[in-house]
């Protein structure tokens, strides 16, 4: 039995959104091959995590585990530790892990994103994810700030797309009011979808693509399922 490799999202209704997540649910299919990969959300809309653990067969006594639960979410909050937590919970055959993020390759790609857009040397940088009231998930994305803001000349701060303060668009009118310089608005949301065009909007000089498509996220997923089996 091999154990099965469950790759949970949030869940959106843009279409190119949903595309995305597919094609990286694809990509990591092809990085394992002989494992059963699923897809599931936590939102929005099914296979729900939930489901997808419960159709996992069982594992019996000293065969490998079910299935390893690895997060589609760049932070770990409440979908994290609530949502996916309780799925897997009535199963001790099968394991979640921790979210993508924080990882250094994950700053890799915010920074070619912002490169990719041209972003003027030295500019002011605001980082934006997707926001979160849950207070791992935004340690999580101040990490991956202090990351980015390690290799960038230039101030790095925080704006959320959604939720806690400030806002993106409060952050790039402080950004602008801090040095008159030009304003990158670097996004560190998944995909393309509603909170992306919030990005877009923010008034920001440039305006960086989100995380998506990108190899190195079926890297990472890939990493967090073979932490686990081995």
């Amino acid at each position: 039995m091999t154990t099965a490799l469950v790759v949970c999202a949030h869940g959106t209704r843009d279409p190119a959104g949903r595309a995305a997540v597919r094609a990286v649910v694809d990509e990591v299919a092809a990085l394992v091959p002989g494992v059963d990969v699923r897809e599931a959300f936590v939102d929005v809309h099914g296979p729900f995590v939930a489901d997808v653990v419960a159709a996992l067969p069982a594992a019996g006594a000293g065969e490998p585990l079910a299935g390893v639960v690895v997060p589609l979410l760049l932070a770990g909050g409440y979908h994290v530790h609530v949502d996916i937590a309780e799925a897997v919970a009535s199963r001790p055959d099968v394991v979640a892990t921790p979210a993508l993020g924080p990882d250094d390759r994950l700053v890799d790609v915010v920074l070619d994103r912002m490169a990719a857009a041209s972003a003027p040397e030295g500019a002011a940088v605001v980082v934006v994810p997707a926001g979160s009231s849950d207070a791992r998930a935004q340690a999580d994305s101040d990490e991956v700030a202090r990351r980015l803001a390690e290799q960038w000349d230039g101030p790095v701060t925080i704006g959320f797309a959604a939720g806690p303060s400030p806002s993106v668009a409060d952050a790039v009118a402080a950004a602008r009011g801090g040095g008159g310089g030009p304003v990158v608005a670097a996004s560190y949301l998944l995909a393309p979808g509603f909170f992306q065009r919030r990005v877009e909007e923010c008034g920001a000089d440039v305006v960086t693509g989100p995380v998506l498509p990108d190899p190195r996220v079926a890297e990472i997923v890939v990493d967090r399922y073979r932490a686990v089996v081995g």
